[in-house]
């Protein structure tokens, strides 16, 4: 006896796409991250590739509401590969709209420094920047207005220690950030600043910023500078002030801190070296029977 077969809804064929185009935009985007971060080419090829995903993840949205349309009205399958790939598109646009969120808020400036008169100059990594990337000169009272208004918080740090202690202390934290360090140069009492120059990555795509740090002072104390600057783009989203203001605050901390174990060991070693009072045993004796 022959067995009745019941013939299945087809798929739709927009629904099927709506995946296939959310995949292949996770690809493209995934590719792009790996052209910026393993440095083989330039950030152009990266950003158009990254462009061109944001745009595939895009069309993958419209081809998956399509597809509800035609599901809805046609009584065909696949509502599974539609909401899968418009889920996997919002997911891949919800950090550039957070970014383009920060632009239209954040003023379109790229270079942020503590000291906006005589701001820390990139000398090492100079030469190591492209033609096409951004200049190394401060852009000047303009950009020093528009940061001011923006980032308030952002100035110089004065900390109680010789500039050598700060110097050291800013080093081992640069260190500890994993930035790559292209130069440094401790200062030598009146004759010479400070001078660190690191390459810093952003989180996720990994753009490399050029950060410049500068120690100045007197025996007692000490002033910290730092510029932080987007090799590429005119908008940085707000990345480099807020490094300027997590790294300087991390040093004020560390200092605080080695400032209290300082006290504390100053503290203990003047209490032992009190003399007794008198009548009491020296120490190691027993006390005197009446």
């Amino acid at each position: 006896m022959a067995r009745l077969r019941f013939a299945e809804d087809p798929y739709s064929r927009l629904a099927i796409w709506a995946r296939r185009l959310a995949f292949f935009s996770l690809a493209a985007a995934l590719l792009s991250i790996v052209i910026v971060r393993s440095g083989l080419l330039e950030v152009e090829p990266a950003l158009v590739t990254f462009a061109g995903a944001l745009a595939f993840a895009v069309l993958a949205i419209l081809t998956g509401l399509a597809s509800f349309v035609v599901i809805w009205r046609e009584g065909l399958r696949g509502l599974g590969y539609a909401v899968s790939g418009i889920a996997i598109s919002l997911l891949l646009l919800s950090y550039p709209a957070y970014l383009g969120y920060k632009a239209y808020h954040l003023p379109a400036i790229s270079d942020i420094t503590t000291d906006a008169i005589d701001a820390p100059r990139f000398e090492a990594i100079a030469r190591l920047r492209s033609r096409s990337a951004n200049p190394v000169v401060y852009a000047g009272l303009y950009a020093a207005e528009q940061q001011h208004n923006a980032y308030p918080e952002i100035e110089p740090l004065q900390v109680s220690v010789p500039p050598k202690a700060a110097y050291d202390t800013a080093l081992a934290l640069v260190n500890r950030n994993r930035w790559l360090v292209i130069d440094a140069r401790d200062p030598q009492g009146g004759r010479r600043d400070g001078r660190i120059e690191a390459v810093a990555r952003t989180p996720i795509m990994g753009f490399r910023d050029d950060v410049v740090i500068r120690i100045r002072g007197t025996a007692e104390e000490s002033r910290i500078d730092m510029r932080s600057a987007s090799r590429y783009g005119r908008h940085d989203f707000g990345t480099n002030a807020k490094r300027i203001e997590g790294f300087l605050g991390l040093i004020e901390e560390t200092v605080d801190a080695s400032l209290d174990r300082q006290e504390k060991l100053e503290r203990k070693a003047l209490q032992q070296k009190r003399p007794a009072p008198k009548g009491a045993p020296a120490k190691g004796q027993p006390a005197a029977k009446r």
